[in-house]
């Protein structure tokens, strides 16, 4: 089966445009205040409005408001949710949309109670762990601590870029890959090189 791709913390519509047409699978949207990735609703728009048909448009929030996440979704074309904090499957699953849910993998956690957990989810997104940080921290996670049998996909992030994805997808096999800073040339600025030389490698195991 073939990697998916996932280029996160799009900013700009030239870069949802540059990853698109260089094969990107999904890009994300980060709506959460904190990161220096976080968009307006405007700004999502201007992203989506130019992307090409069959490129999937994820929406990450963080411990969100209900009322902030549901104005996202009236006011824009989104086709995935992505949950990066404590929220309860019961917090995921209201919006009638389908999800991932993102952890980190802190100490002890435990995947196969996550998937229990999180029954409804399309995906788990399984990240690198920094105190205080929901994601796009650059650091890699030791992946043997991922288990092979998992019952639902695996999205695999934290610390991912050209030099490692090839033996992030040999060791892992996942459904997926999702990047952010691992292609910006600065925080929420993607780097079409670095994009291109992301979605090579990740063809090239498929190539293999």
């Amino acid at each position: 089966m073939r990697t998916r791709v996932k280029i996160c913390g799009i900013t700009r519509p030239e870069d949802g445009v540059q990853a698109a047409g260089m094969g990107a699978d999904a890009i994300g949207l980060v709506f959460y205040q904190k990161s220096p990735r976080v968009v307006t609703i405007e700004q999502a728009g201007e992203i989506i409005k130019v992307l090409p048909v069959f490129v999937t448009t994820v929406a990450l929030f963080v411990d969100a408001d209900r009322n902030y996440v549901e104005a996202v979704l009236a006011g824009l074309d989104i086709d995935l949710l992505q949950f990066h904090g404590d929220e309860t499957a019961e917090e995921c699953g209201r919006y009638n949309k389908p999800y991932i849910k993102a952890v980190s993998m802190r100490e002890g956690v435990d995947l196969q109670a996550c998937c229990r957990q999180y029954p409804g989810a399309s995906a788990l997104l399984v990240d690198s762990y920094r105190a205080g940080v929901s994601g796009g921290t650059g650091e890699l996670f030791d992946w043997e601590r991922i288990p092979k049998n998992l019952p639902l996909p695996v999205i695999l992030a934290g610390g991912l870029d050209a030099d490692n994805v090839i033996e992030a997808i040999k060791v892992v096999k996942p459904y997926a890959v999702d990047v952010s800073s691992g292609v910006e040339k600065e925080k929420g600025l993607k780097d079409e090189g670095k994009i291109e030389a992301f979605i090579r490698g990740v063809n090239c195991v498929e190539n293999e």
